[in-house]
């Protein structure tokens, strides 16, 4: 069972000068339950070895590793799978490459897209960008982001999980949960934070919170 409250998006350019491994080690003390490597600014063969160091971290934690992008990268980690974008494999192909025990995750922005990735296989879907964000600039909507009114339109059109990713903070957490996202995925709110595992545990905290309060609106509509 995944854990999809915090996913940890690593990026070593945005550490302040630290290590993903040690970025990594904080967040799975803080509670983290997905690891995605994607660090595009790396040669393949340093993110391999990267990759290498994290999935013996998560395998030992029982977090979740995924690899952004690639999936020939994820076979040769045995990554428990991939995260794919719109210029990536479709998830059919990366279904058949990687086995029916793989967890593929999808990009999307738009509910007929969302709804396209769960009919291909996909398992989750991070939607964004939520809210406007700097380390991300090929996805639509960018200057403002899509909202949480964009999440809680794709969380009620599939049955798989989905992520909010894109601007999220301990501070606006709450609100992507509450709209029916079953977790959040950041980069710098964890990778520039001056306390990682302090962070991560503030993103799950709030993430919980917006869960509470999303089912206590679900009993209220029922009259319960």
């Amino acid at each position: 069972m995944v854990d999809w409250d915090v996913y940890l998006v690593t990026g070593e350019s945005l550490s302040d000068g630290r290590s993903t491994h040690e970025i990594v080690e904080r967040a799975i003390e803080g509670g983290v339950g997905v690891v995605q490597l994607r660090e595009k600014d790396l040669p393949v063969r340093e993110r391999y070895e990267m990759g290498r160091e994290l999935r013996e971290l998560t395998r030992e934690a029982g977090v979740a590793f995924v690899v952004n992008d690639r999936v020939d990268l994820a076979q040769a980690l045995d990554a428990d799978g991939v995260h794919l974008g719109d210029d990536d494999l479709p998830v059919s192909v990366a279904r058949e490459l990687l086995g029916e025990d793989a967890l593929i995750g999808r990009s999307v922005s738009f509910v007929a897209d969302a709804e396209a990735a769960e009919a291909a296989g996909a398992d989750y879907l991070g939607v964004g960008t939520v809210f406007r964000t700097g380390s991300k600039t090929d996805i639509p909507d960018e200057e403002h982001g899509v909202g949480p009114q964009r999440v809680a339109e794709i969380a009620a059109a599939v049955d798989i999980p989905v992520v909010g990713i894109g601007g999220v903070t301990a501070e606006n957490a709450a609100d992507v949960a509450a709209a029916g996202a079953d977790g959040v995925a950041v980069i710098t709110a964890i990778t520039r934070a001056e306390d990682p595992k302090a962070a991560t545990a503030a993103l799950r905290e709030a993430v919980e919170r917006g869960k509470r309060e999303r089912e206590a609106g679900a009993s209220g509509g029922d009259g319960e």
